[in-house]
């Protein structure tokens, strides 16, 4: 997957919840240059920590505009009602 390019808003994989597999949805359009492979051996780690070590792909920025259009954690809080 690293080198593979990106579109915000696209699937670009899967995650396997215990009764579940979602779709995985691209913040922003790039190029992938890493993949968190720490997860593979510790996905409780996109839970616990999803702002440090749960990180799952980074992505080499197409176009900075559209950072403007993602949620900080405290928006997203206030969507999703907690």
């Amino acid at each position: 997957m690293v080198g593979k390019n990106i579109e915000q808003g696209k699937s670009f994989g899967t995650i396997e919840a215990v009764k579940a597999v979602s779709d995985l949805f691209a913040p922003v359009s790039g190029e992938v240059v890493e993949i968190n492979q720490e997860i593979q051996n510790h996905p409780e780690l996109v839970n616990k920590d999803p702002y440090g070590q749960g990180w799952i792909i980074k992505i080499s920025l197409r176009d900075e505009n559209q950072i403007g259009l993602l949620l900080d954690p405290a928006a997203y809080k206030q969507l999703i009602g907690k």
